[in-house]
């Protein structure tokens, strides 16, 4: 579908993660972005990095986060950002990153992680109250969907990976993707 800029801040505006993907297209978890393996990012202003592993990005229509799952070998297989509600414009998709994430491990461990990052920038960058409740709901609503596999987190991926990464040795037959309407 095309290439897109996906842009991460943190609360006031400092820029973030960036880095560029394709937009595959939308189904009814939200829209389907390929980063592949050798994509640039960076944080910030900080030196480019180079990802070595294929990954789909995930942004709900409405919802307070973001959604990675990483192609094997990656020990890593779901990192959830809890963020805004991504926003759409221009050839980029963009929202504040409000520091937790809900991590599931390849092995299966699942943990909420940058607690600390989280209470700290209450106070340092000014989260209001509603910011600092909505994010802690969305942790814990995504601990458990996460958890029990539920919604986009069940293996709703993986036609979106079969048909962008077919090489990957644990990734099912491919079934084309539902393009938006």
């Amino acid at each position: 579908m095309g290439d897109i800029e996906i842009v991460y801040r943190k609360y006031g505006g400092a820029l973030h993660w960036h880095h560029p993907g394709t937009l595959l297209g939308e189904d009814e978890h939200g829209s389907w972005v390929a980063v592949p393996s050798g994509t640039v990012a960076r944080k910030g202003e900080g030196p480019k990095v180079t990802w070595p592993h294929d990954s789909l990005m995930l942004f709900p229509r409405s919802s307070w986060w973001t959604a990675t799952f990483n192609s094997p070998p990656h020990r890593i297989e779901v990192y959830v950002d809890v963020t805004t509600v991504p926003e759409w414009r221009d050839g980029q998709v963009t929202m504040l990153d409000l520091d937790l994430d809900v991590v599931r491990m390849r092995d299966g461990r699942l943990f909420l992680d940058d607690e600390d990052e989280f209470a700290e920038h209450q106070l340092t960058l000014g989260y209001p109250s509603e910011i600092i409740r909505q994010a802690e709901d969305t942790a814990h609503w995504l601990l458990q969907a996460v958890a029990h596999h539920h919604g986009p987190f069940g293996g709703a991926h993986t036609r979106w990976q079969a048909a962008e990464f077919p090489t990957h040795p644990d990734t099912p037959p491919p079934h084309p993707p539902r393009q938006a309407p």
